[in-house]
């Protein structure tokens, strides 16, 4: 469903109540434009909006209410239903898209997808039982990676099983679900691309990202990421080759790993974020335009901005009782604190991050 670009004035709404939420709902207030979330849960971004709903997903005496409401429908997580996305997408532009969300949803066909389009992702086989695991595990060796095919995120519905490990207890520790196993890749770094893709096609790449993790959470990303000028430049074309192929509108986020072979690098990817993404967060102080701003201007139809770099950017997450620290952050000079209003500091949870931007140099 097509429409004129919204005006300032008009109300975006977003499915989901976190942090990401949150952070577009402010970087369109500062554009002149209001935010409706809808969430069957309260979380942070209930309070920057302008108005919320807080419903079920499958409630569509609501969802048509919100549809009613809104001039287009974004959301800051990819598990959003089908029929939730489908019964607002007939009554109001969902950005982005229906096929964007569901091939996202799914790793089998997020790497079946790639793979079509002759990108590279880490060898793979599908599981759906212990049978096919042990075929699978044959074929692509140990050690290996068994990933649920659908909800997962920083380390969930995820098993390593190595030399000598009970493929049978694995499979079973992610409730025996429909599963997908991927060879292991030995990689020298893990980087990320955060694009955009606007309404008429035209595409936008932040400097490409690298990424630490601790516990399968993003711990730090610095900016530009250590790689060469020619990977940098494949990492943002394949990024812009999978959001024309998706026919995609908003912020989109490829997750990568930079392999070393025989003194080159090329690039494999592992995974598609259909969102804006925790290792953008940076650009909020570290670019022209921040990753909020920029999936705001592309889903309302407006021109996208400069994703411009300030400088060399640091970039931390401040996870669980890390939040703490406060204090001593912001007494740090040149550090941009941004917590995130949640109430409850469990371990493992994304509290808020802090971001340093650095003279080049």
């Amino acid at each position: 469903m097509s429409q004129p670009a919204l005006q300032p004035g008009d109300t975006i709404g977003i499915l989901g109540s976190g942090q990401l939420g949150r952070m577009i709902a402010m970087a369109a207030a500062r554009l002149g434009l209001k935010t409706h979330i809808y969430c069957p849960d309260p979380g942070p971004a209930f309070d920057v909006c302008a108005t919320f709903t807080l419903a079920a997903y499958e409630d569509e005496k609501a969802l048509a209410a919100f549809a009613d409401s809104v001039g287009v429908v974004s959301y800051e997580f990819e598990n959003v239903p089908a029929p939730t996305a489908a019964f607002l997408a007939a009554r109001r532009p969902v950005r982005p898209g229906a096929r964007a969300l569901a091939i996202t949803q799914d790793r089998w066909d997020e790497k079946t997808f790639l793979n079509g389009l002759g990108i590279p992702t880490a060898p793979f086989a599908r599981v759906d039982n212990v049978a096919s695991l042990e075929a699978a595990l044959e074929t692509l060796g140990r050690p290996a990676v068994l990933k649920t095919r659908r909800f997962g995120y920083d380390g969930k519905g995820q098993a390593i099983i190595r030399a000598g490990d009970d493929a049978g207890a694995a499979f079973r520790s992610l409730g025996e679900q429909p599963c997908v196993l991927e060879g292991f890749v030995s990689f020298a770094r893990e980087i990320s691309v955060v694009g955009a893709r606007g309404v008429d096609g035209s595409f936008a790449a932040f400097d490409v990202c690298e990424n630490e993790h601790e516990h399968h959470i993003l711990s730090r990303t610095i900016v530009p990421a250590q790689v060469s000028e020619t990977t940098a430049a494949a990492a943002i074309e394949t990024t812009g080759k999978i959001a024309a192929a998706l026919d995609y509108v908003g912020v989109i986020t490829v997750e990568m790993f930079l392999v070393e072979e025989n003194g080159s690098d090329r690039i494999v990817i592992n995974e598609i974020a259909p969102r804006v993404h925790n290792s953008g967060h940076w650009t909020i102080d570290g670019a022209a335009t921040s990753q909020f701003e920029q999936h705001v201007r592309a889903i309302c139809g407006w021109p996208l901005g400069s994703p411009r770099r300030h400088g060399r950017i640091e970039m931390g997450n401040l996870i669980g009782a890390q939040a703490d620290a406060w204090p001593e952050l912001l007494r740090e000079p040149g550090v941009a604190l941004h917590l995130y209003g949640k109430h409850e500091a469990r371990a493992g949870r994304k509290m808020g991050h802090w971001t340093r931007v650095l003279p080049e140099g």
